[in-house]
């Protein structure tokens, strides 16, 4: 499996599909896999590559905190290195703080982002939120944490639905084969408590989609509409009666209208 040396660590990543790039980045704790659903639709218009952040799946994991910053020139190496010089750039939950140092540090090599469920800055909220998720992995079994994250990500209408209900049973048995280690998480929730560009947004040039979900817990509406208020020209999308897990939520409608706007925005 593909595997690039990139800002001193091993980035694993897959990929569907031809076309123009498409770098999706995914959030805490989850592999680049777990976009599969998404790049179904999108690899029919696109080459979407999916990496493993460094801290989870089959990249490196080393010790220590990472910082958004980290992360970006993780993926300009990754870019490199697959010889692409620009792309557009697709970020969920701490993938979308990502995106944003991607357009900050290496402005050149991004011609568009999708930003969902972002951040600028974390409040004692959300720094609470990132601690607790560390302890619960410390303490908990694997099933427990699965569910208590869907419990953070997904909104009641999910849950009452008879069939995603049972996906949610379903997930928490259907467990990663390279179990995240309790310092990769710490390292990822670093990066996400420390990711502060609230006075940098307005040097973010590239078009831009800030998308999330009005009832997120998790990350909640205001961090999406204050990323938005701060890039300039930006579109701001929330959908009704859905959450942090939105894009799983309304897939239906969200797959086909990223799509759209990537298709529009190169």
């Amino acid at each position: 499996m593909p595997h690039v040396e990139t800002n001193g660590i091993q980035l694993y990543y897959e990929e569907r599909g031809s076309g123009d790039p498409v770098i999706m980045i995914m959030g805490i704790t989850a592999p680049g896999a777990v976009w599969e659903a998404h790049a179904d639709d999108w690899s029919q218009h696109f080459r979407c590559i999916m990496p493993d952040n460094r801290g989870v799946g089959q990249s490196d994991k080393p010790e220590g905190d990472y910082s958004s910053e980290m992360f970006a020139d993780d993926y300009a190496g990754l870019m490199d290195a697959l010889g692409i010089e620009r792309a557009r750039i697709v970020g969920v939950s701490m993938g979308s703080i990502i995106a944003q140092q991607l357009a900050l540090r290496h402005p050149d090599k991004v011609s568009s982002a999708v930003l969902m469920c972002p951040w600028a800055r974390c409040d004692r909220y959300a720094k609470s939120v990132f601690k607790h998720m560390e302890i619960c992995k410390a303490r908990l079994t694997p099933s427990e944490l699965m569910e208590w994250i869907q419990v953070l990500i997904f909104t009641k209408p999910f849950w009452d639905n008879d069939e995603a209900h049972q996906s949610l049973l379903d997930g928490r048995t259907d467990f990663d084969p390279n179990p995240q280690p309790l310092h990769g998480l710490r390292g990822q929730a670093a990066a996400c408590v420390n990711h502060d560009v609230v006075s940098r947004l307005g040097e973010i040039q590239v078009p831009c989609l800030v998308i999330g979900g009005r009832d997120d817990i998790f990350v909640p509406r205001w961090m999406a509409e204050e990323v938005a208020a701060g890039i300039p020209g930006s579109e701001l999308h929330l959908y009704e009666n859905a959450g942090h897990a939105f894009h799983w939520e309304v897939m239906d409608d969200f797959n086909p209208r990223v799509r759209g706007w990537l298709q529009a925005h190169g």
